[in-house]
């Protein structure tokens, strides 16, 4: 059995997609493709697809993951190239590798945010920023299914900075972008939970939507920021480990016979 870890993006109108009506598509992309999937045993098998930490529904991201498994063996990017073709335009699969490692899920420790602010000065984007970095602790409400949950959004946030670009809108006004790392905590603090600490320690509300898109998210360096591609251990092992072709001759070389001669030395 083979698994294959993929990553995946969000763009445009398919970031209003939900994380149900993506597993939808990507088994109807699997089915298109005819990917040789294994199956869960019982009365309603399921093909066994593994997703981690999927973004919320209405923000963008260019690094989601998940890990299938195969009943037979094939090329990861002719794998990748095949469901990326099955697949509707913003739901695109952007990487392939063979799962050579354990714990996919547990590197991914962190994520890289970008978050843009139309109708936003960018020093007023700034002076919020120092104001929710300067604080102790950022207590913000969520409704979940259990009613209202207040946590604090400053302990998780890694990184956060503002900064500007000239607005695509009509009317030209520049707007401010954050970017923002977050760590994977529990409760998880998204994207909107920071900008609604922004609004408790500086009053900052923006005129429109924020626009949220996931950039990155792995493993964590917490003396730079810096959050890691979570597929490259897997690339680094495909690369260290010997070809089959290698394997063989090895083995048979310490074992006193050449893949050409029989134990007995005739051929």
């Amino acid at each position: 059995m083979q698994r294959i870890r993929l990553r995946y993006t969000k763009r445009g109108r398919l970031r209003f997609t939900s994380h149900r009506d993506f597993q939808r598509a990507f088994e109807r992309a699997l089915r298109r493709a005819e990917v040789p999937m294994a199956y869960s045993a019982g009365f309603t098998p399921h093909p066994k697809v593994s997703y981690a930490n999927a973004a919320p529904t209405g923000t963008g991201s260019e690094a989601e993951y998940l890990e299938i498994q195969l009943a037979a063996h094939r090329d990861p990017e002719t794998l990748r190239t095949l469901l990326d073709a099955s697949l509707p335009d913003g739901l695109d699969v952007t990487d392939a590798v063979e799962a050579r490692t354990s714990g996919l899920a547990d590197r991914l420790q962190a994520s890289v945010w970008e978050i843009r602010l139309d109708g936003v000065a960018p020093e007023e984007a700034g002076r919020a920023v120092e104001a929710f970095l300067a604080a102790e602790e950022v207590l913000v409400e969520r409704r979940t299914k259990n009613g209202m949950r207040s946590f604090d959004a400053r302990g998780a946030v890694a990184q956060l900075e503002a900064t500007s670009i000239h607005s695509d809108r009509p009317d030209g006004n520049a707007c401010a972008i954050l970017r923002l790392v977050v760590r994977h905590l529990t409760p998880a603090v998204r994207p909107d939970d920071v900008l609604f600490g922004l609004r408790v320690t500086a009053d900052l509300a923006p005129p429109v939507p924020a626009a949220v898109t996931r950039l990155a998210q792995g493993l964590l360096d917490e003396e730079t920021g810096t959050v890691t591609d979570p597929l490259a251990p897997d690339r680094d092992a495909a690369t260290a480990a010997p070809s089959t072709a290698d394997g063989l001759s090895t083995a048979t070389v310490q074992g006193g016979a050449s893949p050409a001669t029989s134990g007995d030395g005739t051929a």
